[in-house]
């Protein structure tokens, strides 16, 4: 099981991405009181991390619903989760969350941020809801189940903790860092994406 927490973890971490949430919220709560901003953050995890765990106990029985094979949604969970990671390595990713950051920053009208666009679809994007439900997909148990649940917990704390020091951490990090650490986690996803069509084309036509 700690082979599957690691890997839940790298995932959720590649995807969720905290360092590179810091710079947006920095941005979207700039002249903003603490107070405030902390409490956007707690909000805005909270939210996500509910999403999250829903799609993760009850995407099984939406897909079915809807009827989804498991085996098709890791193929397509795996190529969109590729393309997110194209996007990431050629930066492209980052410039879209700072042009809708900027935007909203525009809009007089917007004071919390917390349920958009940092809970959805910044934290629990389509990349975190696919991942975690690919995640889920693999197999069955209680136990399983709460070592992934434990994995995305983890990294929601370091989410946490990178919007609520968002300010320092950037002065400390600065662009460039940024954008190397934003690359290679995204050759890091392009990997994990590839296994996950891999694994939906073996299971599909086995």
């Amino acid at each position: 099981m700690m082979e599957l927490f690691i890997s839940a973890l790298i995932t959720f971490f590649v995807v969720i991405d905290p360092p590179g949430c810091a710079p947006i919220y920095a941005g979207l709560t700039a002249g903003v009181p603490s107070t405030h901003v902390r409490a956007m953050a707690v909000r805005a995890v909270v939210i996500a991390g509910a999403i999250l765990v829903v799609f993760a106990l009850f995407g099984q029985d939406i897909l079915r619903a809807l009827g989804i094979s498991l085996d098709g949604f890791r193929i397509a969970g795996g190529i969109m989760l590729f393309l997110i990671a194209l996007d990431m390595v050629f930066e492209k990713r980052t410039q879209r969350r700072e042009d809708r950051a900027q935007k909203l920053i525009e809009d007089e009208d917007v004071d919390d941020v917390s349920v958009f666009p940092m809970a959805m679809p910044m934290i629990a994007g389509p990349g975190s809801i696919a991942s975690i439900m690919l995640l889920m997909s693999k197999g069955t148990g209680v136990e399983r189940t709460l070592v992934i649940l434990a994995a995305l917990a983890v990294i929601l704390a370091m989410t946490l903790l990178a919007l609520l020091l968002a300010a320092p951490l950037m002065r400390i990090l600065g662009a460039k860092i940024e954008a190397v650490v934003t690359r290679l986690l995204g050759v890091l996803l392009a990997a994990l994406a590839a296994q996950f069509v891999i694994d939906g084309l073996k299971a599909s036509f086995s």
